[in-house]
């Protein structure tokens, strides 16, 4: 019996074609998918993501409406909108989908509760007004893909050190509860209650903290995401919804006509070396903390509107942090944000807003991972002290801030709320904003790209925004799957593809509905079954023994997921290099080899591919760096 059959009743399948994520075409060509047949015959066909070939084929022969430069959340977010809408769009990505700031984040999917401190306190509503943004937009993330994407239960510790610190537990949890009504205010939140728990309850929930002084916690809630997942994700939902989109693609002109408008731009192979041009009505720059680069690239003349902000990142082993509950330190000794947060099966830990220099590949300087150390050890318990041995990874994201000449040069005081500027040649550029708001961005994008070019609405019928709360791939948006009960997959993937819970629960985590497919590469007697990832008597292959990624999942992200080099599978496709460099260090040679057979690589190739790998994995490890970090 098929899993479908078990949990789709007859009357939606009977006689009828349906697909993992709304799709329905299917030939016998497609031989890298595998149709899910149910009881009564009839068949569930999965999505089959257009090859590189077929969306160069499309770059190079049609006209835009629209055309995105910049593969991060914005940019995906822009193409997904404008292409939902009936606008046939373009999106072009230098390097990988995500490879940027949209990889590096906190992982939150927040409203900004400090944020909303500060509009009370200096009687700003343009931050408040950002707060109301983010959270009416984390409820819909948490809709959009809630295989992916959760609630994050956040303690806030309540140390009493002094005689007034007692008046600071009322005002943080008054503080809470406004968050949350402003949130409720918004529509479903899609969180629980904030709410105090006694110091006893606190050691409970958070064992590791330091329980010198505390009187308490108040626990509020925010959620979570696997960004880079959900950046590949939007830019697949895109192709579903008729965009072009590649990766690679590096725009190296702006293309105008006699009047100065914007004609499309020209492109460079970043696989190939070749060069094209590709016609566009208008052209959004989303390129986040490079919007300066492109818009010079419109007009050299023009002044820069980005300042960048690091936030730096240490990665912890797990028991740093419960799997359920983070923990936030609202101000540390130099009045920046401290924070332990499960994540992928390890903690993650930083700082955010320190000034930065843009560049392809930040790096967690020794001054900030230092800095993260110390000031966490002053909440975790002095036998539990963290120290530079414990770091797994380390890394930075650059924050793209618009400048605001009036606030000053603090990255603290720059609103972290998105502009949309379009230049004389209609190129519109959309910068600022965060992860959390980057639907509301494209919205605003793609409504400001219908009103300064009509001729984007010639001959057709544009609707009006349909994103929102609308799932992303994998979310079993039609219901046909596992009527939005994910759960359903992952006992399938238990009790009929002999998967181990982690890995089950690891796979619908990442993928959704399309964990079923990576199930199918290691099903003996199935039409993709892949041998060289599975072992006859132990199973699916794990990629490595500590985790519960399979080595399947590298040839589902060459062949689905537009993966490319080492990096994109270990670094965005799955996560290991971000939660254990030294861990991403012992598989390269083998996710090398996965690829280079899907691939073609020659030897050549393949010993370039692994040697880059190393060299870029340097800016996530600590395996330089002075040891005498945090306590001894």
């Amino acid at each position: 019996m098929s899993f479908l059959s078990r949990f789709v009743p007859a009357s939606l399948t009977l006689g009828t074609t349906y697909a993992l994520c709304e799709s329905s075409s299917w030939s016998k060509r497609e031989s890298t998918i595998s149709p899910i047949r149910c009881v009564d015959g009839t068949t569930v066909v999965p999505y089959r993501t257009p090859s590189r070939e077929e969306q160069i084929k499309r770059l190079k022969s049609e006209t835009f409406d629209v055309l995105v430069i910049g593969g991060g959340s914005a940019g995906s977010g822009v193409a997904l909108d404008a292409s939902t809408r009936g606008l046939s769009c373009a999106l072009l990505e230098r390097s990988d989908f995500g490879s940027g700031t949209s990889s590096r984040s906190t992982k939150l999917i927040h409203g900004g509760i400090r944020y909303l401190e500060n509009a009370f306190k200096n009687l700003d509503m343009e931050q408040y007004d950002l707060v109301k943004e983010a959270l009416a937009e984390r409820g819909h993330m948490l809709k959009a893909a809630p295989y992916m994407n959760s609630p994050l239960p956040i303690m806030i510790p309540m140390y009493c050190h002094n005689w007034y610190d007692p008046i600071l537990i009322p005002y943080y949890l008054i503080g809470a509860k406004v968050y949350d009504f402003v949130g409720r205010l918004q529509g479903d939140s899609g969180v629980p209650h904030s709410h105090f728990i006694d110091v006893e309850e606190a050691k409970f929930q958070f064992p590791m903290i330091n329980e010198k002084n505390l009187w308490g916690a108040i626990v509020y809630y925010d959620g979570q995401m696997n960004d880079s997942r959900m950046n590949l994700h939007l830019a697949l939902t895109a192709t579903q919804a008729g965009a072009a989109v590649a990766s690679r693609m590096e725009v190296t002109k702006i293309n105008k006509d006699k009047e100065g408008k914007t004609t499309g731009v020209t492109v460079r192979d970043n696989l190939t070396g070749k060069s094209f041009p590709i016609k566009a009505k208008v052209v959004v720059n989303a390129t986040g903390p490079f919007s300066d680069a492109i818009r010079k690239l419109d007009n050299p003349d023009v002044q820069p509107i980005i300042k960048g902000a690091a936030g730096v990142h240490v990665v912890l082993p797990d028991h740093y942090s419960p799997d359920k509950m983070g923990l936030i330190v609202p101000k540390t000794s130099d009045g920046r944000v401290l924070f332990f947060l499960p994540w992928e099966g390890a903690t993650i830990s930083g700082t955010t807003d320190s000034e930065t220099e843009m560049t392809e590949e930040p790096s967690a300087s020794d001054r900030e991972v230092n800095f993260i150390l110390e000031e966490a050890n002053n909440y975790l318990k002095l036998d539990k002290s963290v120290s530079s041995r414990d770091v797994r990874a380390a890394w930075s994201g650059i924050r793209p801030l618009v400048m605001d000449p009036a606030k000053g040069n603090d990255t603290k005081a720059i609103s972290r709320t998105h502009v949309i500027e379009v230049s004389p040649s209609n190129v519109v550029t959309i910068a600022g904003g965060k992860w959390t708001t980057y639907r509301r961005m494209a919205e605003d994008t793609v409504d400001k790209v219908i009103e300064v070019e009509p001729k984007v609405k010639d001959g057709k019928k544009i609707r009006e925004c349909i994103t929102l709360g609308r799932g992303i791939i994998g979310a079993d948006r039609s219901g046909v799957v596992a009527g939005g009960k994910f759960d359903r997959i992952n006992i399938t993937l238990r009790d009929e593809y002999h998967l181990p819970k982690d890995v089950a629960k690891h796979l619908v985590a990442n993928y959704g509905t399309r964990a079923l497919q990576i199930a199918e590469l290691c099903q003996p007697g199935g039409t993709i079954y892949y041998p060289s990832v599975c072992n006859t008597k132990y199973g699916a292959n794990r990629l490595h023994r500590k985790y519960a990624i399979l080595e399947a999942e590298v040839v589902f992200a060459v062949r689905h997921e537009y993966a490319f080099s080492a990096q994109d599978v270990l670094a965005r496709r799955t996560r290991l290099a971000f939660i254990d460099s030294d861990a991403a260090e012992e598989v390269i040679e083998r996710v090398v080899e996965l690829m280079g057979n899907e691939l073609k690589w020659g030897s050549w190739r393949r010993k370039q591919e692994v040697n880059e790998f190393r060299r870029w994995l340097k800016t996530m490890n600590m395996e330089d760096r002075n040891n005498n970090f945090g306590r001894t």
